[in-house]
């Protein structure tokens, strides 16, 4: 009997499996590997960790490469609206018979990994049964570099299962997942830099000293190069309500300006590391300077200050750091009539302290606090509880409260969408039937 016989069956199977359960041993997901063959084999692999960024880099990196003519695949989570946005090939997601035939091929070995590993029980987690998708779609699209973003941590993360990747990289450290990854910033990077291998060069964000140390020293224990990308080594030429402009010193061409079309400051940020990246990789001496430019400028990451409608903004912030950043953007944004905030956030995150910075910013005339089609979601009426002292009601549903909004915004009124993934999710799967009707 087929598993699935279509692009949706094979979705919902996935999402029917329980997304925070107990993971395998990594040996089980190398295991698995081996059994599909080893379809990482002979691709030239960049293994991205971090807090926060790491999407970002990871679609700069896809776009440079890319533009510079080499086949890429891109693998990062989680997604928006649809699961195969999770997986990329160059800019494009792969078709939904590439996604099903993955899910297929992985599944009709799933009895062999079984009986091989002595586990009749074994199954993928749901995280796991993606990255094996991912590896098997790209080698059968024969691509020559992939793009690979940790899902949570590092050291144990499925991803890591990949034993020789081309480099690797550690975007900005911050406090999220502590239940998982640790109560310390050193905890926390100790987590993701599990990622280092040996020998293999680190790119890592050198903003947070106790993070770097943490990176560094394990880098020189492993006897890896560790190049760290430091907040003055870019700056801002020209900010605008459509993109920012700014310079940033390249190993191999000087000075070189940049441009991204986004109005989020801290993808600069982002951009410079992936800028690094390509200057540490064998082929990045090839990668031309007007590529790179190029691809920077074409380059869209959703979700990240993202004008989904005239005015209107959703971000992926979700924790304490992300927040602070978006607070960055949005005092840069020149709105010239009020702001409006629809925020919501999932009970494993300090939602508490986000609504601390959100309300301290002192930005946002209103806050509506919004519930979540996610098992962790928190009650709307518990969250608005906590901005006290300004003015915030809340609302069950997402897009009536938005609605809402809509109705009371005029054209100099910004609204922001913010808190949680999920919640941008939900506006743009709504945005996508509006557009679809």
């Amino acid at each position: 009997m087929t598993l699935a016989d279509t692009y949706e069956k094979a979705e919902q199977y996935i999402s029917e499996m329980p997304k925070f359960t107990q993971k395998n041993g990594l040996d089980d997901t190398k295991l698995f590997l081996e059994i599909l063959g080893s379809p990482e084999k002979g691709k030239k692999i960049i293994h991205v960790a971090g807090t926060n960024g790491k999407g970002s880099v990871c679609a700069y990196l896809c776009s440079i490469l890319t533009k510079a003519g080499y086949c890429t695949g891109l693998f990062t989570s989680p997604h928006l609206v649809e699961m195969r946005e999770r997986f990329r090939i160059g800019q494009a997601l792969i078709t939904k018979e590439m996604f099903l035939q993955g899910f297929l091929t992985v599944m009709e070995r799933l009895e062999e990994m079984r009986k091989i590993s002595g586990n009749p029980k074994y199954h993928p987690t749901f995280f796991e049964l993606l990255f094996l998708m991912g590896m098997v779609i790209f080698r059968e699209e024969r691509v020559e570099y992939i793009i690979l973003e940790t899902g949570l941590g590092g050291k144990l993360d499925a991803t890591n299962a990949v034993q020789k990747p081309e480099l690797t990289v550690i975007t900005s450290i911050g406090y999220d997942h502590m239940k998982y990854l640790g109560n310390t910033i050193e905890e926390i990077a100790g987590e993701k830099a599990g990622i280092l291998k040996p020998g293999i060069p680190v790119i890592f964000c050198d903003k947070r000293k106790e993070a770097s140390e943490v990176i560094q020293k394990r880098a020189e224990i492993l006897g890896n190069k560790a190049v760290g990308v430091k907040s003055d080594e870019y700056f801002y030429n020209k900010l605008t309500n459509k993109g920012i402009d700014f310079f940033m010193y390249s190993l191999y061409y000087g000075y070189i300006r940049l441009k991204l079309d986004t109005v989020a400051l801290y993808q600069a940020e982002n951009a410079a590391i992936a800028i690094r990246c390509i200057e540490q990789l064998p082929d990045g001496r090839g990668i031309g300077r007007e590529q790179i430019e190029e691809a920077l400028e074409e380059a869209f990451w959703e979700g990240r200050m993202e004008e989904v409608l005239p005015g209107v903004y959703v971000d992926g912030a979700h924790n304490e750091d992300g927040i602070r950043a978006f607070i960055r953007s949005v005092e840069a944004d020149g709105c010239r009539g009020k702001r409006y905030l629809l925020f919501s956030a999932v009970g494993d995150k300090d939602y508490e302290g986000m609504i601390d910075i959100l309300k301290g910013s002192g930005l946002f005339m209103e806050a509506v606090a919004v519930g979540i089609h996610d098992i962790r979601g928190i009650e709307p009426e518990r969250l608005a509880g906590h901005f006290e002292g300004m003015s915030c009601r809340f609302a069950v549903d997402v897009i009536e409260a938005l609605y809402d909004l809509l109705s009371r915004k005029r054209e100099e009124d910004f609204i922001y969408i913010a808190g949680s993934l999920y919640l941008v999710g939900e506006v743009k799967a709504w945005l996508r039937r509006k557009s679809d009707d």
